[in-house]
């Protein structure tokens, strides 16, 4: 794939805090309109059309929560050798993680082919609606391996400082999509009506792309790039290492995701009014806790950095700095979609008893999303420096035994419907929350570093 010894072209950029997230938040905003735009389209169609490709789409996800295990380990190992200045074995164990990441992505491209009709199936569809998921998961499901490698080559990116040029190949390929669908979903330029299939073909086609450019990009920003051998050089150390960070935040987050589709079914019971409405402020409250995500993860990339380079107390000071950053911004936004939350669910329902009962969970969000601030940040601060495990037994306590059994009171004891929903996700946020910062202030994370530094490291730049 790639080979060669020699330095990149490109120069390393300071890593700043604010250079670092800016672009991440943009990706990921893109990515959120993108999917949106992609539902839009859709449902010019038909209704059903939308139903069989949402289906799908769950499916899909958990897929790529499972194939980013090795991203994320990988992203925080190579960050800390790159920090302890032993950037020869990070790119060994880039290429070791493409590799890894190839052979997860095909075993379930091959999963999905030979098991895909089957889980359809069992998923109560019936009629059209099951055929163009079976179409839908047919193509994209059996090219899943497109996005393992987009998700590690992306992380790589990332962890190299570059999250701008991450940020163009993403819109870039984005922007594609959307044209592919253009064309290929209602038969423009001279090409066949395909609907479903050519959404899927335009999925497909567009993370080719995407990759290509991806891997270009690694190639040429790499200080020491990756050789041939690096590929098929199987490392106990170093997958011992990727696992060691990549397992537990893959856990975590099927976790948190079974905890929600949890929620979900206590929210089934409520009626159809509940269920609109917990779709419809999720929808805007992501748009709130983008902001959080998007520091934590460039808060990680720094860390990871000075954690390598046997730097704790600078790494200690970053977490907490970028967690008072996440937190101010988080509140003024959600202040402001509590302002304007009426128009803001306007543009989804005119439906009056969905807006009020919208704009009370809307409005208990702001409880929710700060608590949620402290997670974005603090977790992914104790990830990059190797305290991975840790995050996964606190969020079990809070998740599984607080939340779940907090929010069937709450609900149906109580019978505060969707409210208590939001409480209980919310008490889990805080509660986790600060077990997260006792955690930070105890310190003990720095007893896991993955790597020690092989000579004294350069100054990182921490403003911006």
């Amino acid at each position: 794939m790639l080979d060669g010894h020699a330095g990149g072209t490109a120069a390393q950029p300071q890593l700043g805090l604010f250079r670092l997230t800016w672009p991440i938040f943009l990706e990921f905003l893109l990515f959120m309109l993108m999917g949106t735009a992609d539902t839009l389209m859709l449902s010019g169609v038909s209704d059903d059309a939308v139903a069989a490709v949402g289906v799908v789409h769950q499916f899909l996800f958990v897929c790529i929560l499972i194939m980013e295990v090795v991203s994320n380990g990988a992203s925080i190992v190579v960050a800390q050798y790159i920090g302890a200045r032993r950037t020869e074995e990070a790119s060994r164990i880039a290429a070791l993680s493409i590799t890894l990441n190839f052979l997860l992505g095909a075993g379930v491209s091959v999963g999905l082919l030979l098991g895909g009709n089957a889980i359809l199936g069992q998923m109560n569809l019936h009629g059209l609606v099951l055929e163009q998921a079976r179409t839908y998961m047919g193509i994209t499901g059996g090219f899943i391996f497109l996005q393992a490698l987009i998700n590690i080559f992306a992380s790589l990116l990332r962890t190299y400082g570059f999250t701008k040029e991450s940020m163009f190949v993403s819109l870039g390929m984005n922007i594609f999509h959307v044209l592919g669908n253009y064309a290929l979903v209602f038969g423009h330029f001279g090409l066949p009506r395909m609907e479903v299939q050519g959404a899927a073909i335009s999925t497909v086609l567009s993370r080719a792309v995407a990759l290509a450019v991806f891997i270009w990009m690694l190639y040429r920003v790499m200080e020491i790039r990756m050789r041939m051998r690096d590929y098929v050089r199987f490392s106990r150390e170093y997958i011992r290492k990727i696992l060691k960070v990549g397992v537990p935040s893959a856990v975590e987050q099927v976790m948190y995701h079974c905890c929600q589709t949890v929620f979900l079914y206590y929210a089934t019971f409520l009626g159809p009014v509940a269920l609109s409405s917990r779709q419809y402020a999720f929808a805007i409250s992501q748009y709130v806790f983008l902001f959080s995500l998007a520091i934590g993860m460039g808060t990680s990339i720094v860390i990871g950095r000075l954690v390598g380079a046997n730097r704790p107390d600078d790494a200690y000071r970053r977490a907490l700095e970028s967690l008072k950053w996440s937190l101010a911004i988080t509140v003024l936004v959600d202040v402001a979609a509590i302002l304007v939350r009426e128009p803001l669910i306007g543009l989804f329902t005119a439906n009056a008893d969905i807006l009020q009962l919208t704009s009370q969970i809307i409005v208990l969000s702001l409880l929710l999303e700060s608590g949620r601030s402290f997670n974005l940040v603090l977790v992914n601060a104790l990830r990059a420096a190797g305290d991975a495990t840790f995050t996964v037994y606190a969020g079990f306590g809070s998740m599984v035994c607080l939340s779940l059994p907090l929010g069937y009171f709450l609900v149906f004891r109580m019978n505060m419907g969707l409210a208590g929903v939001w409480l209980a996700i919310a008490a889990d946020e805080w509660v986790r929350g600060i077990v997260m910062w006792l955690r930070w202030r105890s310190r003990a994370w720095e007893k896991q570093s993955l790597v020690h530094p092989a000579e004294p490291a350069p100054v990182l730049v921490l403003g911006g």
